[in-house]
C-alpha cells in the first residue's frame, strides 16, 4: 500500500513524533510506502510532496514543529479544489491518507471521507478542545510552557508590587488557562466559557495585595467581559472563517490599573506556547497515536480518528471528534475559583 501523510492547521509539539510512529510501524510491520504532503491540505491540492521513509524520520522525535510544514488551506474554499485534490491522490497511486490536525483539518477529512476518500485522522491541538479524545498532544507542552512563565512572573510581580496579566491561547476553550493557572498558582483565571465581571476581578486583585502578595491574572485570548465581545486584532478571516484574536490581556491590565490604582503589566505568551520540544507526555501520546493510526489504515478503518480514552488508544468516527468543541465544564472552573483572590 501507498499512504499519504499531512499535518494541517496550527503547528504544535509532538507532530513529528506522530509522523515518526506512522512511518516506522508502517514500513517495518506492514511494508507500506509513504508520501509526505507539504503544508497541510495545500500539499494534495497542489501536488506538493516530499519523501517520507525511515531515514527521513530519524532524529525527529524531540523536534517541535513539523517536518512536513503546515497551513490553514481549505480545499473546499478553492474553486474546483476537491476535484484537484482527489486527482492528485489518484495520480500518486495512494491507497489511503492520514490527516493530522485539529477541528478544521479533521473537518475537511470528514467531508472527504464522505466523498469516498480513504482517510484516517489523528487529533492535534494545543487547545485540547477536540471532542472524542480525553487529551490531544501538544496541550501538555503548552501548559508546561505557560506554567513556567507564570512561575517566573510571580517573583518579578512581587518585587515591583504590580499586577501581571498573562494572556494565553484559547479561542473558544480555556483548557490551557485553567491548567496553567492552577499549576502556576494564579490568583484569577478567566476563560472563554464564562464572561467575567471586571469589578469582581479588580476585587480579587485588591484582596491579594492586602496579603502583601502581587496578583497574577491568567486570561485566555477568547475571554470576554460581561456583555462584551472577544477582542479582534484583524477582522479578516482565514480559510476556515477564524478571525485573529488578541488584546484582551492589555485591555484588562488597563482596566485593573485604573480600578485598583496599582500598576499592571501584560505578558502575551502567544506562539511561544506552540514552539520548542514536546514534553515526555506529548512524545509518548503522539507516538502512540501514530502507531495506532497506521493500524487503523491496515484494518481499513477509514473515516475514523484515533483517540485517548483513559489510558487506551481507541478509534472513534471522525464526525464524533469534530462535531462539537470540548469546552471547560463550569464545575471544573468552580474548582479553580476556590483560589481566586487568596
Amino acid at each position: 500500500m501507498r499512504v499519504g501523510v499531512l499535518t494541517g492547521g496550527g503547528d504544535c509539539p509532538g507532530l513529528n513524533a506522530v509522523i515518526r510512529g506512522i512511518v516506522r510501524k508502517g514500513v517495518t510491520a506492514y511494508g507500506y510506502d509513504f508520501v509526505g504532503f507539504r503544508d497541510g491540505w495545500r500539499g494534495p491540492l497542489e501536488g506538493l510532496t516530499r519523501p517520507l521513509g525511515i531515514a527521513d524520520v530519524r532524529g525527529i522525535l524531540p523536534r517541535g514543529g513539523t517536518i512536513l510544514g503546515t497551513s490553514r488551506t481549505n480545499p473546499y474554499q478553492v474553486e474546483g479544489g476537491v476535484q484537484r485534490l482527489v486527482a492528485h491522490l489518484d495520480q500518486l497511486g495512494l491507497d489511503a491518507l492520514v490527516a493530522i490536525g485539529g477541528e478544521d483539518t479533521l473537518g475537511v477529512a470528514t467531508r472527504l471521507h464522505a466523498q469516498g476518500v480513504p482517510v484516517v485522522g489523528v487529533p492535534k491541538t494545543i487547545d485540547n478542545d477536540l471532542s472524542g479524545t480525553d487529551y490531544t498532544f501538544g496541550f501538555d507542552t503548552a501548559v508546561n510552557i505557560a506554567m513556567e512563565a507564570i512561575d517566573r512572573l510571580h517573583t518579578t510581580a512581587e518585587s515591583h508590587h504590580r499586577t501581571l496579566v498573562v494572556e494565553v491561547m484559547g479561542r473558544h476553550a480555556g483548557w490551557i488557562a485553567l491548567h496553567a493557572g492552577l499549576a502556576g498558582g494564579a490568583n484569577v483565571i478567566l476563560l472563554p466559557e464564562r464572561e467575567f465581571d471586571v469589578e469582581l476581578v479588580a476585587g480579587y486583585v485588591e484582596k491579594r495585595f492586602q496579603f502583601e502578595y502581587a496578583p497574577i491574572v491568567v486570561v485566555a485570548e477568547g475571554a470576554r467581559p460581561l456583555a462584551g465581545q472577544m477582542l479582534v486584532v484583524n477582522s479578516e478571516t482565514d480559510a476556515f472563517g477564524h478571525v485573529r484574536l488578541g488584546g484582551i490581556g492589555q485591555w484588562l491590565a488597563g482596566e485593573l490599573e485604573s480600578r485598583t490604582g496599582k500598576e499592571a503589566r501584560t505578558v502575551v505568551l502567544g506562539h511561544i506556547q506552540r514552539g520548542g520540544t514536546p514534553t515526555a507526555f506529548d512524545r509518548v501520546l503522539a507516538t502512540r497515536f501514530g502507531l495506532h493510526a497506521i493500524d487503523a489504515v491496515q484494518a481499513g478503518a477509514y473515516g475514523t480518528m484515533v483517540a485517548l480514552r483513559g489510558t487506551d488508544i481507541v478509534r472513534v468516527p471522525l464526525a464524533e471528534g469534530t462535531g462539537a468543541l470540548k469546552t471547560v465544564p463550569l464545575e471544573r472552573y468552580a474548582e479553580a475559583e476556590v483560589f481566586f483572590g487568596s
